[in-house]
């Protein structure tokens, strides 16, 4: 892909910039992937049950149960991420 020019926020600058920054490594490739993951999931829940017309919900701003389970996990990956790393446990533990 070529070079593209857009006009980013300071936290779009900041995730674009902290993402260059990884050095290479199967770190920084799984990083990539599950970005991309996310985005496309958060974007598009596309909840698979019938709303109250028949049709499936394809929108991300429902309030349906999916979108509240979107809304959970990335409570919970947040979460995951504020807390402190775990210290390795020593041999004598």
């Amino acid at each position: 892909m070529g070079q593209v020019s857009v006009t980013l926020s300071g936290d779009e600058w900041t995730v674009i910039s902290g993402l260059r920054d990884l050095p290479e490594s199967p770190l920084r490739e799984m990083t990539y992937e599950m970005m991309l993951a996310l985005v496309e999931y958060v974007r598009e829940p596309k909840c698979a049950e019938m709303q109250a017309d028949g049709v499936p919900c394809t929108s991300a701003e429902a309030d349906c149960e999916q979108c509240a389970k979107v809304r959970e996990l990335l409570h919970t990956l947040r979460r995951g991420l504020a807390s402190p790393p775990r210290q390795p446990m020593s041999p004598e533990a």
